[in-house]
């Protein structure tokens, strides 16, 4: 039995219903210019924004990749711990931007860029041995804002794409750059209402890493908001967690129908449908013998402006699939 798919993401499109979506944004109203100075509520800090931030530090994929889609790239100073090159039409201004570090940087080489403003896509990337902690860079004129989906001192309950563009627009206010922000959501909007989510019921399993235990999609994260838009049940959906460790028996007992492999640099797809394969709690289940698997990118598995093109990549390689028993 091969261990490779056919199937591989196409990443981003700009499908019809997008070009619709540029075309109806450019009739809407003119949105205000932002008035500083701005204070938002971020992970239960009191932000505040005398002006657009110019010298950004971005840590993640998912805070790099919001500010290409916005045209922000020219206010990138240096980015840190991405998860992936960044997709067309992104891929040429991402290999532009200064790598500070190929994991998380430290303060000193954070502070060495000389941001205004250090943007995360985990609240752990600010800490005393990361990028430094929040109240430190503030007291050194550094505004610091983490993506809302990632709060964990501040509960941002069940994702939902209604929150994922809410960060857009909040970023775009932050930015001044509203008309660009509220573009990408009637954009993406109109790309998700594209979609048919499927009706045959089926259940599936998000794999992200782990190979003595599984590190699995469950209740309240990007994963469960993507499987519900693709119409299919996650069998992890029970558990109020974005995120949980659990254990192949389990996944065994729940039989998925499909599986979702996020694919990533240090985990690839491929090397999850060979332990898959090999794995002789797995190995029998009718998902793995019949390679029944969805392939996404690590950076479009966590909350980002790449969630809503993962939802028609994955339900173009879900309608591929071949479900008989």
């Amino acid at each position: 039995m091969s261990t490779h798919s056919p199937l591989r993401p196409r990443y981003l499109r700009l499908a019809p219903p997008a070009l619709l979506a540029l075309f109806a944004a450019a009739a809407l109203p003119a949105q205000a210019a932002t008035t500083y100075p701005l204070t938002v509520e971020n992970c239960g800090v009191s932000v505040t924004f005398d002006q657009a931030p110019q010298r950004v530090v971005t840590i993640k994929s998912t805070a790099t990749e919001m500010l290409l889609a916005l045209g922000l790239e020219e206010r990138i100073v240096g980015v840190g711990f991405q998860d992936g090159p960044a997709p067309p039409p992104w891929s040429d201004r991402a290999a532009a931007l200064p790598v500070l570090a190929e994991k998380l940087p430290s303060q000193e080489v954070v502070l060495a860029a000389e941001p205004d403003l250090v943007y995360g896509g985990w609240e752990s990337n600010f800490a005393a041995d990361g990028a430094g902690e929040r109240p430190a860079l503030a007291n050194l004129g550094i505004e610091s804002y983490v993506s809302p989906a990632a709060c964990r001192s501040a509960d941002p309950g069940k994702l939902s794409f209604d929150a994922v563009f809410a960060e857009i627009s909040e970023i775009g206010n932050i930015f001044d750059a509203a008309p660009a922000a509220e573009a990408l959501i009637a954009e993406q909007r109109a790309t998700l209402a594209a979609v048919t989510p499927d009706t045959r019921g089926l259940t599936a399993l998000w794999y992200s890493s782990g190979t003595k235990a599984p590190y699995v999609g469950a209740g309240t994260g990007a994963p469960q908001m993507i499987l519900e838009a693709l119409g299919l049940t996650n069998i992890m959906a029970e558990v109020d967690d974005p995120w949980i460790s659990s254990s192949w028996e389990a996944v065994a007992d729940k039989e998925p129908d499909v599986i979702v492999l996020v694919d990533a640099v240090w985990n690839s797809a491929d090397q999850k449908m060979r332990l898959l394969a090999e794995n002789p709690v797995t190995s029998q289940l009718p998902a793995v013998v019949n390679q029944r698997y969805l392939v996404v990118p690590f950076p479009a598995s966590e909350a980002g402006v790449r969630n809503a093109g993962a939802v028609v990549d994955m339900a173009a390689q879900l309608a591929a699939l071949d479900l008989t028993p």
